[in-house]
């Protein structure tokens, strides 16, 4: 069996703010019944927290739920535990229409962490920091693709994309963590 590795191996880049590529994470979408008593009590299971709320992520430690959709939820486990984890949803929620895929290997997480996290994520995708609260997820862009991200710590946003363009996502997240110095030597 082979080695899972990360898309980018934990590469980093220090700039006004630190990006880095935050490793391996499990992922798990999780979709049906957001409503459904099987569903809250089966997330409730896995993560150790409620069914968030519309554009909200609910954190325990190293797990999570984070809304999506209306129908959709991405779960966070620790990476060693996603398969199992897949198989506990599918067991809770036996009878009930509902999909639990495990998408860790589908997808890369990175951090943006400093004083001006917000700053250089305000250059890549159209969102309006200012009312973004913690605890709230985006479902967005940055630059040209599909990303989603949440205000992880008082300084650190978490922003996961498709694995396929971790590489082009950590360059772009390089150059906006670039002072304007940087990028227009005198």
């Amino acid at each position: 069996m082979s080695k899972a590795v990360s898309a980018l191996e934990g590469v980093s880049h220090k700039g006004f703010v630190e990006v880095a590529e935050a490793g391996l994470r499990g992922m798990i979408t999780l979709r049906g019944d957001l409503a459904s008593a099987k569903m809250k009590k089966a997330v409730k299971a896995a993560t150790g927290t409620a069914v968030p709320a519309a554009r909200r992520i609910e954190l325990n430690g190293d797990k999570a739920a984070a809304w999506m959709s209306p129908d959709e939820l991405l779960i966070l486990v620790p990476y060693a535990e996603a398969v199992a984890t897949v198989e506990a949803l599918d067991n809770a929620l036996a009878g009930e229409h509902h999909l639990a895929a495990d998408v860790s290997d589908a997808r890369a997480v990175f951090t943006i962490r400093g004083a001006k996290a917000e700053e250089a994520l305000m250059k890549l995708s159209p969102v309006d920091f200012a009312t973004l609260a913690e605890g709230e997820i985006r479902r967005t862009r940055t630059a040209q693709v599909a990303a989603a991200f949440w205000k992880s710590g008082p300084e650190e946003f978490t922003l996961v994309s498709f694995r396929s363009v971790a590489g082009y996502v950590m360059g772009l997240l390089e150059v906006s963590a670039k002072a304007g110095s940087e990028l227009f030597p005198a």
